[in-house]
């Protein structure tokens, strides 16, 4: 009787499986948004990698629903560890992209109401930008803006402002 008390403890809920059937779902959706080459790099069984090829051509939901149930199937027999990782290195990556990408687009904007007076935190942040370049593209788009053009000038000013966080010694 004593020994039989210990097995129970040992065997997994009903419930616990389901949740770890979900998030092995959840962490396949997740692989769907890889490209095929990220998805190689991941070493993932063959078996895997062509059901998630496959799950990207259903577009109905409830077989896609199956589908990803397979896959959450198929991911129990592997160590998921490195995929975790592998995501969340993503999520960091896009999260920082996005970050610099609003930093642009806010010292642009500033760049474009304050005139002159911005350019002082514009090269707080890009000390070896051309001070003399920053403040023609400034000066055009804010032409083209009150002539009412297309924002060609902005678009440039943009390019530019990324071309700058783009270099090598930028922080």
């Amino acid at each position: 009787m004593h020994e039989t008390d210990h097995d129970d403890q040992d065997e997994i809920s009903k419930s616990r499986r389901k949740r770890d059937l979900q998030d092995l779902k959840k962490l396949g959706q997740a692989l769907l948004d890889f490209s095929d080459d990220a998805l190689r790099q991941l070493m993932l069984p063959d078996v895997l990698l062509d059901a998630l090829h496959t799950a990207r051509k259903i577009h109905s939901n409830g077989a896609r629903k199956r589908h990803m149930q397979y896959i959450g199937k198929l991911m129990k027999d592997i160590d998921v560890a490195p995929l975790r990782q592998a995501i969340e290195s993503r999520n960091r990556q896009h999260d920082t992209q996005s970050r610099e990408f609003h930093l642009l687009e806010t010292l642009r904007e500033q760049l474009l109401a304050d005139g002159d007076s911005a350019l002082p935190a514009v090269l707080a942040h890009f000390p070896h930008a051309d001070r003399q370049h920053l403040r023609k593209l400034v000066r055009q788009a804010r032409k083209e803006h009150d002539s009412r053009q297309p924002p060609r000038a902005s678009r440039l000013l943009f390019r530019y402002l990324r071309e700058l966080q783009e270099q090598p010694d930028y922080m």
